[in-house]
């Protein structure tokens, strides 16, 4: 038979028909074991229907897709993937119905029904009381009270029945769905929002969200301050341009996401610097997370922190560090020198496409283009272009040097600074490694482009480089 996960006791009518291609799934009896539905028909050799699951662990499953040398699907890893009964699988459950398995009162002590807790984001525990009868009305009453709460990895798949969550949540402002089923909303629409516009934190993490389209959805929840969606699989990001005819809100002055201050993307697949510029369209974004994105990975060809601040223009908080104003003037004027080594066309409209703050930068900051110096020969000429850097060694095989401040040209490339440093401080054969220390970030970045000018990669005066040896 095919491999599949363990068979926990369900509702024996369900069926193939209750699930559908792409669909988020968790095994029966498990909803912390998350995956994707691929597949659905028969499997040659077996009978009856069978689902075809790519689980999200990588792990546990049997296959990629294929069995007895028939591909069914492709799954993401070798052995990511299983066929099961319907039956072995299960669709979720409603939030408001996950709700009232988590903070109804049943068969508690006094004391357990005295005081019961959950935990915000922070990890802060918030407290929630109930007042112990035994008369299901005055039960689901108590939810009245409610303002924090957390079902993550409780298989929530669903909004529920119109108003059903705003009339038994009425209060709420900080909701955990963490590890749930929400990669598609067929169903948030205005039962979710309308009505309820008390929640101030959402925490959407590790819901295997592919499409902004799907978060656009929330910008009509009005009273939203932090928005958490850390771990899941965006790839863009744009500020919605207006607020839907098709939402439940019909005012045309409504600003999409107007009171958002935090915003946490981190583990995406953003890879794109549009997106990132789109952020400086939320009126009231403050703190945003991007790291373990491609687009902030300069390892992945992504952009090093400096330009990610120059870029963000009312950000004040950024991958959870704070930028200070030496940091922001000093990773703006970078960036303005970064994108004039750079750019090879004139084309104005190009640039303010590529760059839409350079020009705002470079005017606000005084930078001037560079002037023609065919005419100009001798000290003059050598002087315009020098900048002055604090050299620093630190690798253990060089000995204890003294930082060393020197005056070199913008136009200095990285490889030849490389063998200035080994000259500057008498290294025989040692292999030279450089970083450029950038305020805000913990560990220097590496420069490791040879061919590069320091006025290219937007190092200027008063940077310091960090000179070690490779590994």
């Amino acid at each position: 038979m095919p491999s599949c996960p363990p068979r926990r006791p369900v509702m024996s009518s369900t069926t193939a028909a209750a699930f559908r291609l792409g669909q988020r799934v968790h095994a029966a009896g498990d909803p912390r074991r998350l995956g994707t539905v691929r597949y659905l028909g028969p499997v040659e050799g077996h009978g009856g229907v069978w689902v075809g699951v790519d689980w999200d662990d990588g792990a546990g499953g049997r296959h990629d897709g294929s069995l007895a040398g028939r591909r069914y699907f492709v799954a993401v890893g070798e052995c990511s993937a299983t066929f099961a009964r319907p039956t072995a699988l299960s669709g979720g459950i409603s939030l408001p119905d996950a709700l009232r398995l988590r903070y109804r009162v049943q068969d508690f002590t006094k004391e357990e029904q005295d005081e019961m807790y959950v935990f915000s984001t922070s990890q802060k525990r918030v407290s929630v009381e109930f007042v112990g009868t035994d008369k299901v009305q005055e039960k689901l009453n108590n939810f009245n009270e409610l303002a924090s709460a957390s079902v993550s990895y409780m298989g929530v798949s669903s909004i529920g029945a119109p108003n059903e969550l705003n009339s038994l949540v009425p209060n709420l402002k900080l909701l955990d769905l963490t590890g749930n089923l929400f990669s598609q909303w067929q169903t948030l629409d205005g039962k979710f929002v309308q009505g309820f516009n008390t929640l101030r934190l959402l925490n959407l993490e590790d819901n295997h969200i592919d499409s902004w389209d799907e978060i656009v959805k929330l910008s009509y929840l009005r009273s939203l301050e932090q928005l958490h969606l850390n771990k899941n699989r965006l790839k863009h990001v744009k500020y919605p341009s207006n607020l839907s005819p098709d939402g439940p809100i019909d005012d045309a002055a409504a600003v999409p996401f107007e009171n958002l201050q935090v915003l946490l993307l981190g583990s995406n697949d953003i890879d794109d610097f549009s997106s990132v510029d789109s952020l400086n369209l939320f009126p009231s974004l403050r703190d945003v997370r991007l790291s373990d994105n491609p687009v902030a990975d300069p390892a992945k060809g992504g952009a090093p922190r400096f330009v990610l601040v120059a870029r963000l223009g009312k950000v004040g908080i950024l991958n959870g560090s704070e930028i200070s104003p030496r940091e922001r003037r000093e990773s703006e004027i970078r960036y303005v020198r970064l994108v004039m080594g750079k750019i090879e066309s004139n084309d104005q409209e190009e640039i303010r496409r590529l760059h839409p703050r350079f020009a705002e930068l470079k005017s606000f900051h005084g930078i001037e283009d560079e002037k023609p110096t065919s005419s100009i020969s001798g000290p003059q000429k050598m002087a315009s272009g020098l900048i002055s850097i604090t050299l620093k060694c630190v690798g253990p095989s060089m000995g204890e040097k003294q930082p060393l401040t020197k005056k070199l040209p913008a136009t200095t490339t990285v490889g030849k600074l490389k063998s200035l440093c080994e000259s500057f401080f008498k290294l025989k054969d040692i292999k030279v490694k450089l970083f450029v220390e950038e305020e805000g970030c913990p560990l220097p970045q590496p420069v490791e482009e040879d061919t590069a000018s320091l006025m290219e990669l937007g190092i200027g005066s008063g940077a310091t480089i960090v000179v070690d040896e490779e590994s």
